[in-house]
């Protein structure tokens, strides 16, 4: 980090990938926590010798520089103190500005070997995370779910005990034999009976070392009968949804999951999804009898790459589903745990490193599934020869999941484009290249972040991206949430007509703005502003507010209907984060706020509306 990095930062203040902390009395104790914090996230920067007073951050200095940063070494070097070192002598650096000199320390994003990263020697109670700008503890079942990654011996290889071939379901398990003879039938495993083939592929398994046998994670996961399969892993759960309907209150048009009708198993889902899938693409395809490939394009195999990842990348102990959903203008598809490898390494192709390998080997007999890492660079191929925009691979590192988004929409189409200048108005001809590929991108894909941007414009610095968003952002085209590298920013939908001035507040999409000219107005509807404004105003014309005040007054005004977070923070003179972070989530979390779109969190039109009044003292309307 440079001087003018670290000015830029100070006044940026702390974020997703800057601490600031004191020297004062040397290295502090909650130093640590952070290293800890970022290892496990994705990296970032702690600067030692600079205070926070009202709201801004100043270098105080350090009293000893040398003896701080040696300090540090002796116990980041200590394996009492941290499981793993992580920083190399060009991370540690001491800076001097005119304030004083400061300890600048970069802690690189740990690999999935050396995760957890924690303290104190003991990984169930030292291991932490960083959200937005604060260090939090990581529970029980996130720290195990790291020290599985860390494990380089395959998930789905161990043997089950006390599982056996009454756990498995027969039926689907002669439709994989079926497709396995359609492709080879010459193939020697084909002359064994089941066990034996169950056998070859991995399915089953005798383990030397405790002299075991018995079925596998991966023989029960793919073939096994779904009560099986629930004693083995209680929270194991599939989730297929088509969205097609235009109508918000329609959640769903068809849904597959564990209902008791069919064999909940990975292959039998496949096998289902997959068909649903690609029922409908524009594009010329065949099928033979058996399901397999014949002549098919390369949309349709990507398809299958990107459905098959899902399966096999998945950390199937986890307490999070599996989650595919088909829509109109794209395919989204989540999988509990991280990616193994990193994100330029898995747009680059070449380095595959599957959770559950003997999965993979499963579908590779049928001929699916690829080897190799070429699986996300032939998904890339297929988009961009139908001149779609490029799919999208994300991380949840506070739910530990991975989405991969599959628009089926070409960089800006004609229905997109009419959207845009619906809602930038005479600005659309004013807007750059990158202005329209970020709109289109929070459009298509819900929420983006700077870093997602980068991946379709890398010719351009992440900072010009950066102040292209803030501008977006301060049009109200876009909304922001989060800090530094885990900021997103959603796409509001607002129209140009109206975009606020002044003191406007745009309440929902069947509200208004609160204006003094606002003569368009029905009487409804001013008075329900009116309403508002009255509900709001202990709130909004003070700076600091009880907890319960500001809890009772958010309930308030979502009494009636529903009330985006916007404005929620335009009501009450407040952040949005601030208001989604300490009061609405919790609220949600209570079950005293519902939300309108309880499936898609991060909904870019998500709002909030109270689950019952009672108990709620509401002011009168025309109380002055």
């Amino acid at each position: 980090m440079t001087e003018n990095e670290l000015l830029n930062r100070l006044n940026l203040g702390e974020n997703q990938d800057t601490e600031f902390k004191s020297g004062i009395g040397g290295l502090p104790k909650s130093l640590w926590e952070s290293v800890s914090a970022f290892a496990n996230t994705n990296g970032g920067y702690l600067v030692i010798g600079v205070q926070e007073k009202k709201g801004l951050f100043e270098v105080t200095g350090l009293s000893n520089p040398d003896a701080q940063r040696k300090a540090f070494w002796d116990g980041h070097n200590d394996l009492r103190k941290l499981s793993t070192p992580l920083c190399h002598e060009e991370d540690v650096n001491l800076l001097s500005i005119n304030q004083g000199t400061v300890l600048s320390i970069f802690i690189p994003p740990a690999t999935r070997t050396q995760r957890p990263v924690y303290i104190n020697g003991n990984p169930l109670l030292g291991t932490y995370k960083r959200r937005y700008e604060g260090d939090y503890r990581c529970i029980e079942q996130e720290v195990k779910q790291m020290l599985r990654d860390a494990d380089d011996k395959p998930q789905d290889s161990q043997v089950l005990p006390n599982f056996d071939m009454d756990d498995i379901d027969l039926e689907t398990f002669k439709t994989y034999r079926n497709r396995f003879i359609s492709r080879e039938p010459d193939h020697p495993f084909l002359a064994l009976d089941h066990q034996g083939l169950l056998e070859k592929l991995g399915a089953w398994r005798r383990d030397r070392a405790n002299k075991q046998a018995g079925l596998t994670v991966a023989g029960l996961l793919m073939f096994g009968k779904e009560q099986s399969l629930l004693e083995a892993f209680p929270f194991f759960h599939l989730d297929y949804q088509e969205q097609l309907s235009s109508d918000p209150e329609v959640r769903w048009n068809f849904r597959l999951t564990q209902d008791g009708h069919w064999e909940g198993n990975l292959f039998n889902f496949y096998s289902r999804v997959y068909r649903r899938l690609t029922d409908e693409l524009e594009i010329p395809f065949k099928l033979n009898a058996e399901g397999v490939r014949q002549g098919e394009t390369h949309v349709h195999e990507a398809l299958r790459e990107a459905l098959i990842n899902c399966l096999v990348h998945a950390d199937h102990q986890s307490s999070r589903p599996i989650k595919i959903i088909k829509r109109r203008a794209h395919f989204e598809l989540t999988n509990p745990g991280r990616l193994r490898i990193s994100v330029d390494q898995l747009y680059s192709g070449g380095i595959s490193d599957p959770r559950n390998p003997t999965m993979l080997k499963m579908f590779q007999m049928l001929g699916l599934g690829e080897k190799s890492g070429s699986g996300m660079p032939k998904i890339l191929r297929a988009w961009k020869e139908q001149a779609w925009l490029m799919p999208l691979v994300s991380e949840n590192l506070d739910l530990d999941m991975t989405t991969i988004m599959l628009p089926l929409i070409s960089i800006i189409p004609e229905v997109v484009e009419r959207e845009l200048k619906a809602v930038v108005g005479n600005y659309y001809t004013g807007l750059t290249e990158l202005d329209r590929l970020i709109l289109v991108m929070a459009h298509q894909f819900n929420s983006v972040t700077n870093s997602d941007i980068k991946r379709f414009h890398p010719q351009t610095h992440p900072r010009d991206i950066g102040e292209r968003l803030k501008y977006l952002v301060a049009q109200e085209w876009l909304q922001q949430f989060g800090h530094g590298r885990g900021t997103r920013y959603h796409f509001t939908g607002k129209a140009a007509a109206d975009q606020p001035t002044d003191n406007s507040v745009h309440l929902e999409s069947d509200s208004v703005h609160l204006k003094n000219s606002s003569v368009h107005l029905t009487v409804n509807e001013a008075q329900r502003q009116e309403h508002l404004l009255l509900i709001a105003s202990k709130i909004s014309s003070t700076k600091k507010a009880k907890r319960e005040l500001m809890n009772e007054t958010i309930l308030q005004l979502c009494a009636d209907d529903y009330l985006e977070l916007r404005a929620l923070a335009k009501l009450l003179n407040r952040s949005s984060e601030t208001l989604r972070t300490h009061y609405v989530i919790p609220l949600v979390e209570r079950g005293q706020l519902k939300l309108r779109f309880p499936d898609q969190l991060n909904h870019p039109q998500q709002a909030y509306k109270i689950v019952s009044d009672e108990g709620i003292n509401m002011p009168n309307l025309h109380q002055r």
